[in-house]
């Protein structure tokens, strides 16, 4: 997560829109910057005490994967965008970080995505996303697991020069050419684009303009129109211009999967207190369970993952990235969600 991304126009959670309607699964990103957190035993077991039976984990780790053994939670583990680079340069070099990584776990471990880099653009050089992508899509393929685990990369709004109205939404041109080879793996596989969605950016970033009740899901009439299109809730808006830009670049045929949502607690004075972090997540995941789309494509499930598990002490940037999470290192709520 960047904390610089602002926005006001549109848009740790994850959302995979397809046409199915079977009830939402509803997850937490699980972060380890913090020298005062559970062990992992804990938290996984903190996890099935709250029924959050999926997990995102940004990096590799054999310690959380031991401890996640047979608890059946689906994760989705990342891949350092350190780690692009290599994977992307040859066969041998992604066969090697698979074997290195998730070889081990892969009969009691329940892997659901590989998440290749994290908002790699449009701060670094994204060049070799696409390729890593289809290199790591063929070590699964070569060991039959093609159809059980997905992979993807996680892009942050930035990657949009335009994002007001949602239909005008489009990638900007540093990027344009990245996201159209990215959007190729993902159609040719089957697999959703990951989008991290944060409403708190676009309200923060111009709270004398923005409207609260819209970036919290609590607005009960239409704060945006755009066409035929009605919008009460930022959320909605982000998603919507991810998906108008996706159009543009020959992605239409890509679903998207927002990989990370939430409001700090704290940090920021009266615009990120207990109450609006607890109604923004807890609005969200109402929203969620209400297996509705977006306004542009209404026929989709969304499948979320809330940001995140833990407040963690060691994040760096300003206070609010120390106070993300749903619970204190102790275990005990910031505020109930689940």
């Amino acid at each position: 997560m960047n904390p610089l991304r602002i926005s006001v126009s549109v848009c740790s959670i994850i959302i995979c829109c397809c046409s199915t309607w079977a009830a939402a699964d509803i997850g937490v990103c699980y972060g380890l910057n913090g020298n005062n957190l559970p062990s992992p035993e804990e938290v996984v077991a903190l996890y099935k005490q709250y029924g959050i039976k999926n997990m995102r984990l940004f990096n590799p780790d054999p310690s959380v994967f031991q401890a996640l053994r047979g608890s059946g939670i689906a994760v989705i583990v990342g891949v350092p965008n350190e780690d692009i680079p290599t994977i992307a340069s040859t066969q041998a070099g992604a066969q090697q970080w698979f074997e290195a990584n998730l070889a081990p776990y892969l009969n009691d471990v329940n892997f659901s995505f590989i998440a290749v880099g994290n908002e790699v653009v449009p701060e670094g050089d994204g060049t070799s996303i696409a390729a890593a992508m289809q290199n790591m899509q063929t070590v699964l393929k070569t060991r039959n697991l093609g159809g059980r685990v997905k992979v993807s990369t996680a892009m942050p709004l930035t990657v949009l020069g335009t994002s007001y109205p949602p239909s005008a939404g489009q990638f900007t041109a540093a990027v344009d050419g990245v996201m159209r080879a990215v959007l190729a793996v993902l159609a040719a596989e089957g697999a959703p684009l990951m989008i991290n969605v944060y409403p708190y950016y676009g309200y923060v970033g111009d709270p004398a303009n923005v409207e609260l009740d819209y970036a919290i899901f609590r607005s009960n009439r239409t704060v945006v129109r755009d066409g035929g299109l009605e919008y009460s809730n930022m959320f909605d808006a982000m998603v919507d211009a991810f998906y108008s830009a996706m159009e543009k670049a020959e992605g239409s045929a890509v679903g998207v999967a927002v990989t990370e949502s939430g409001w700090p607690s704290a940090g920021k004075g009266n615009l990120t207190t207990v109450e609006i972090a607890e109604t923004y997540n807890r609005n969200l995941v109402a929203r969620l369970k209400r297996n509705t789309g977006t306004p542009k494509k209404p026929n989709a499930k969304i499948d979320g993952y809330i940001f995140a598990m833990f407040n963690e002490n060691l994040k760096p940037g300003d206070i609010t990235e120390q106070n993300w999470g749903l619970f204190f290192p102790n275990k005990q709520p910031v505020y109930p969600v689940f």
